[in-house]
């Protein structure tokens, strides 16, 4: 029971950060049926902004969290501006293209981010620095610590003010509009450039506060570490049905609560040694596993193509 326990909090930990990122997948995709490969590199990017800015104050007399919140306030607005340029360079000008352009040209940012990113901050792995105490709380036989708390709660709090913004408000109404129909939306009055680079500038402010998460959470940020939790995130997405904020946030959860749950279990039974080396694989395992049976996703429905 101990060992359950410990693993649900640790996937709940992981699922928060894949629901995030997921988000910043599913919005794009409900609002101009594209699929950001890129999107992972947003979050790399993201990270190692974070760890810059984290790593020049770390030796000052600020507080922890101070220092931590400033490196979330540098990488938003750095994330927010590669993502608004991606939109508006990259793939505003193939909009009425095939869908297998924008395609290869996510595919193409993404490798564009990640060579940059490594021109900047080298190949090599930062270690990100642990400025913030480790506090141990104990549920049971379980351990949570303050940044696990920190993560999940933020997570949460940010998908719940994303639903309120999509839900609740006027320019929510224009992304659901844009979305069911871009043009009968732009008849009514409603700008469908704006919208559209609004939904990827909001996506990579998601991105860079998981990306912070991460590099917090693992204590260290890679130039290539966006591609295997992009593709996750990603997984987390179609797992929910692709398009569907609340699928997104329910996919997300899963496949980290799945991936916690597969690693800890098979990895006490073969002494870490499956369960560690595998651990991706239950993931993945569970997406396909849905996607036979449910193709549309858990949340998902199932719609006809656009005329």
């Amino acid at each position: 029971m101990d060992i359950f326990l410990q693993q649900v909090i640790n996937g709940l930990t992981l699922g928060s950060v894949y629901a995030i990122v997921a988000l910043g997948y599913t919005m794009v995709y409900g609002i101009i049926q594209l699929i950001n490969f890129a999107h992972g590199e947003v979050v790399m990017l993201g990270a190692m902004v974070a760890f810059s800015v984290i790593g020049a104050l770390a030796g000052t007399t600020l507080p922890p969290l101070v220092i931590v919140l400033a490196g979330v306030l540098a990488a938003i607005p750095a994330c927010m501006l590669v993502g608004y340029a991606m939109e508006r360079v990259a793939y505003r000008p193939l909009r009425g293209a095939p869908r297998l352009a924008p395609l290869i040209t996510a595919i193409g940012i993404s490798i564009i981010l990640q060579h940059v990113a490594m021109l900047v901050w080298s190949r090599s792995p930062l270690a990100f620095p642990q400025i913030i105490p480790l506090v141990r709380f104990y549920i049971g036989g379980a351990i949570i610590t303050g940044v696990q708390i920190a993560i999940i709660l933020t997570s949460f709090m940010m998908m719940g003010a994303l639903t309120l913004l999509v839900y609740r408000t006027k320019l929510g109404i224009a992304m659901r509009a844009t979305s069911q129909n871009p043009h009968v939306a732009g008849l009514m009055g409603i700008d469908i450039d704006r919208i559209i680079s609004f939904t990827f500038i909001v996506g990579a402010a998601l991105a860079a506060v998981a990306g912070v998460m991460v590099g917090t959470y693992y204590g260290i940020a890679h130039y290539s570490m966006g591609s295997l939790l992009g593709m996750k995130a990603f997984s987390a997405a179609v797992l929910g049905g692709i398009g569907n904020l609340a699928g997104a946030m329910l996919g997300g959860i899963l496949l980290g609560v799945v991936e916690a749950l597969g690693a800890g279990y098979i990895g006490d039974l073969t002494n870490n040694v499956f369960g560690s080396n595998y651990q991706d694989v239950f993931a993945f395992m569970v997406l396909i596993a849905v996607l036979v049976f449910r193709p549309s996703g858990l949340l998902g429905e199932r719609v006809g193509d656009r005329a």
